[in-house]
């Protein structure tokens, strides 16, 4: 009967530290996602920092729906060859924010859609590739996307997430949001010196951007 008992007790010990450690177990994949919070979400936008995003050249707004933030780059591109530089075959992009969260709700990112233009030689190559973290949490593994010439057309990559990954916001906690992504582009075989390779982001009309889409849970 004691050793029972120790085993409860134990047990309940254990439920109880998950509820404290936060939505990493509280919240994590044993819940479905719920629905958005009809409270609109305000995004501050903390720093914006690399060669792919000079101030003024990025910017996030939130959909109607509290469904996804979108973010707009009107000079992220990495080239090659005719009018390059030795530094323009990278291009990077470091965004930090902060997502105001209405009270009792937790937020994780559950797919991101990636938008742009490639036009490249045949023989050169592209790629992209993106990761994010919180504040305070181990970073996310990149997830990259290759592209080979000759091409020269819109691309358009879809990250899902799937739920027993997802990375949640703490809960009653703001937490900063860190968003990385990074363009490069090799003229391979093509000729640089005669041609002109490049993928980009660009957005200036708003048709080609980023999509970061939530899902929301109740906190405990």
């Amino acid at each position: 009967m004691r050793k029972a008992l120790y085993i409860f007790c134990a047990m309940l010990g254990v439920f109880a530290s998950a509820l404290i450690a936060g939505p990493a177990s509280a919240v994590g994949y044993l819940d479905l996602p719920v629905p958005p919070p009809t409270d609109r979400i305000v995004i501050d936008v903390v720093t914006v920092n690399g060669s792919g995003c000079p101030a003024g050249t990025a910017a996030v707004a939130v959909s109607p729906d509290n469904t996804a933030f979108t973010v707009t780059y009107s000079q992220y591109t990495a080239l090659v060859g005719i009018g390059a530089t030795s530094t323009d075959w990278r291009k990077n992009c470091q965004l930090n924010i902060v997502v105001h969260v209405p009270s009792g709700f937790t937020y994780a990112i559950s797919k991101v859609d990636y938008r742009g233009f490639a036009s490249l030689e045949a023989g050169a190559t592209a790629l992209q590739k993106a990761n994010y973290y919180f504040q305070g949490q181990s970073q996310t593994a990149f997830v990259t996307h290759n592209y080979a010439g000759p091409l020269g057309d819109d691309w358009q990559n879809s990250d899902e997430i799937p739920i027993a990954s997802m990375v949640w916001s703490p809960c009653g906690a703001l937490r900063n949001l860190n968003i990385n992504t990074e363009l490069r582009v090799a003229a391979g075989t093509s000729d640089p010196k005669k041609t002109t390779s490049f993928i980009s982001m660009d957005s200036t009309d708003g048709a080609l951007n980023t999509i970061y889409h939530f899902a929301w849970q109740n906190c405990p």
